[in-house]
């Protein structure tokens, strides 16, 4: 076999594990998971449930993080001796496992790369994704239904919680809105560049005569608030409705009028809830949600910046920021980062994240307004 000369693409891979390395700062992660690690054993912890479950998801996330880090450190190290080992050896089997080892570690560090640009101020909050239907009709709304299930399915491939907090079904297919939660480290910097104006271009199968069908969908990502963010909510500022939940086809999903519609009357925003089982439930999930817009509109009006995060998504022609063309080619492309794939089926089945850390990449090189 010819020699295997890996040490161009390993070198380069040291210096940007170092440059991350650096960023992430190993030993203040080590100081966090030694205080995280106190405070998890205190006896007393589990007193405080909802405390409790705070320090040891932070600490299991550190932990993740550091031991990450120390095994690419260990794989770059073993990587340089297999290759020693391939040419010493002239083995051909050696050779081709440091090959894929060489990609693997590459992709690895491409993504561990793409989360050290996530330094916003909400960006390790978990995230919550509204997905509204716009212009294009039946088209549109079954879009929307598509994008629901893309997200959901993006989150169930990397184990993440993700909750459905609320969805409003059209008449005769698809869904005008849906509201999800999607509760992961750094879910909403991971998410917030899917924010905007999705553009669906398909033989419509709601088209008797077959014809092209051009359907929008608004995608708004907000980070959801914790309890020691202060956004006081006076109960004479929203008006709260109470009504049945429904599924598709108007079908009845409890017996109980559990759900619940708060309406904030100073800025007109409308959050629903009827995920859970009881009224109180309900409530207390919708508040939560409208006290994360609130902070988002609180942040964007402080920064005098009103497409900070969400920005105006008016989900028609003109805006779109991504489009998934099914006919008469198979392409989707994402117009702001001209990333592009040629399998929509995999994308709209959840397999994203290459326009994710494409979207991330793109907006930390762009020049501030």
């Amino acid at each position: 076999m010819d020699e295997l000369d890996f040490s161009e693409q390993i070198a380069a891979l040291r210096a940007t594990f170092n440059d991350i390395r650096s960023v992430i700062d190993v030993d203040r992660l080590r100081a966090d998971i030694a205080d995280l690690s106190e405070q998890a054993g205190v006896p007393d912890l589990w007193d405080d449930t909802e405390r409790a479950q705070k320090v040891t998801s932070a600490l299991s996330h550190r932990q993740s993080d550091l031991a990450r880090v120390e095994s690419i450190a260990s794989r770059l190290d073993d990587l340089e001796v297999l290759v020693e080992l391939a040419n010493g050896e002239n083995d051909q089997e050696s050779a081709d496992e440091a090959g894929v080892e060489l990609a693997s570690i590459q992709k690895i560090i491409g993504e561990l790369e793409v989360q050290t640009l996530l330094n916003g101020e909400f960006d390790p909050r978990p995230a919550v994704v509204t997905i509204r239907a716009g212009a294009g009709g039946v088209d549109a709304a079954d879009f929307a239904e598509m994008l629901q299930r893309m997200y959901l399915r993006w989150a169930e491939q990397h184990s993440y919680s993700a909750t459905v907090l609320d969805t409003s079904y059209a008449e005769e297919a698809g869904i005008k809105s849906t509201t999800i939660e999607i509760d992961a480290p750094y879910a909403f910097g991971t998410l917030s560049v899917e924010a905007g104006t999705h553009r669906l271009v398909r033989m419509s199968p709601f088209n008797s005569a077959g014809k092209r069908q051009t359907s929008f969908a608004a995608v708004e990502v907000v980070p959801l608030i914790e309890q020691t963010d202060v956004i006081e909510v006076p109960d004479n500022d929203i008006r709260v409705d109470v009504f049945r939940s429904s599924g598709p086809g108007g079908q009845s999903v409890n017996t109980t009028d559990s759900a619940v519609r708060i309406t904030h009357l100073p800025t007109g925003i409308v959050v629903s809830c009827q995920n859970e089982k009881s009224q109180i439930q309900n409530r207390a999930a919708a508040l939560r949600v409208l006290q994360s817009r609130l902070l988002l509109l609180q942040r964007e009006q402080e920064a005098a910046t009103k497409k900070e995060f969400a920005g105006t998504i008016t989900a028609s022609w003109g805006d779109q920021m991504r489009s998934y063309v099914l006919a008469p080619y198979q392409m989707v492309k994402d117009l702001r980062t001209e990333y592009e794939v040629g399998n929509p089926s995999h994308v709209f089945d959840g397999d994203i994240d290459g326009f994710i850390a494409a979207g991330i990449r793109w907006r930390k090189q762009k020049p501030k307004d």
